[in-house]
């Protein structure tokens, strides 16, 4: 409560009179926050998953803006935004760079105060949200092949190949094809991913720039086999896929630098229903991803689990990016597969 003693205690400190009244004012009409997401199919299932609890819970709306790339990030931040409290969907390694450029605050966990969830879902500057993958998949009556190596050789599997354009998912996969194991992956042998793909370039006819383009093309029958991103092929009976050897990575929520102390505050609350497995569960009815809870499985039926990139039965058959290696890398690595497409 404001009163005449608070006042005349402020003032005898040297505060302004009514500094005490705007702080409280303002803390107390905090209404809205405002976060940064995917757009699209992700904006209903946020909708349904977290927002509606939040809001029940607090009386405070969400204000859900797209898109979320770091480039936008950056320029909010170098124009000294205070407006936006969230930015999610942020993979592992655009998290790193969004940590190194500035662009993000730690997270208070204790604030959080998460149910439980998996160790890289729970990080210093990120709240994972949302598995993905990138796996093989192809068109339903081609023959399946069983590892990258099968993937990558066009004699035992004709056809035509889509491939994501990015070293980071290219690149991977060509090594892994030359015999190397998942756990010898990192650091990863540049040199001999580029001459795979150099042995293959013929059998690759589409670098795909767009997430729906891969998925596409192996419906219209434009190429045989790809590869694309799981959620977008997962249960097309159009299609095959295997989740064996995908590469798993981890979208994360972040607070933004310059966000009000008040904002981050209910964010915070946001980020807790983040964490609760009936609510992922409420935004996988509408989206197939996941978030990091641990309890999920048990607010799901069982015959939908293997939708699902980091499901018990799908986590243990891929291998989780290291983020690290290409926020240390990645740049060096693009300016040479930018030659390396020129060339092509």
């Amino acid at each position: 409560m404001i009163t005449r003693r608070n006042l005349l205690s402020a003032a005898a400190v040297g505060l302004p009179a009514l500094s005490l009244l705007g702080t409280r004012r303002a803390r107390a009409e905090v209404r809205e926050i405002r976060i940064l997401e995917d757009g699209g199919i992700s904006s209903k299932a946020w909708e349904a998953g977290y927002v509606e609890p939040f809001t029940k819970k607090t009386g405070i709306k969400v204000k859900q803006l797209s898109p979320n790339s770091l480039g936008k990030l950056r320029a909010m931040v170098d124009a000294g935004q205070t407006d936006v409290v969230l930015s999610t969907g942020m993979g592992s390694v655009t998290m790193l760079q969004a940590q190194r450029l500035g662009l993000i605050e730690p997270i208070d966990w204790a604030a959080v105060d998460p149910a439980p969830i998996y160790p890289e879902a729970k990080t210093e500057y990120g709240l994972g949200h949302q598995y993905f993958s990138a796996v093989m998949a192809w068109r339903a009556g081609m023959k399946e092949p069983k590892s990258w190596a099968d993937f990558f050789d066009a004699k035992a599997f004709p056809g035509k190949r889509v491939l994501i354009d990015s070293p980071a998912y290219a690149l991977t996969f060509a090594v892994l094809a030359t015999g190397v194991p998942v756990n010898k992956l990192y650091p990863l042998d540049v040199d001999a991913g580029f001459r795979k793909i150099r042995e293959f370039k013929n059998n690759i006819s589409v670098w795909a720039a767009s997430v729906p383009q891969g998925p596409q093309l192996l419906r219209d029958n434009e190429v045989q086999y790809g590869i694309c991103y799981a959620s977008r092929v997962v249960g097309d009976s159009a299609l095959g896929m295997t989740w064996a050897g995908g590469r798993l990575d981890v979208g994360y929520a972040c607070i933004v630098k310059n966000s009000s102390p008040e904002d981050r505050a209910a964010a915070y609350k946001l980020m807790h229903e983040m964490t609760l497995p009936e609510n992922e569960a409420k935004y996988a009815t509408i989206h197939t991803i996941l978030g990091g809870a641990v309890d999920i499985e048990r607010y799901l039926p069982n015959d939908q689990l293997s939708k699902f990139a980091n499901s018990k039965q799908n986590k243990e058959v891929q291998w989780l990016e290291n983020s690290q290696w290409w926020a240390d890398n990645g740049e060096a690595v693009n300016k040479e597969w930018q030659q390396f497409k020129l060339s092509r």
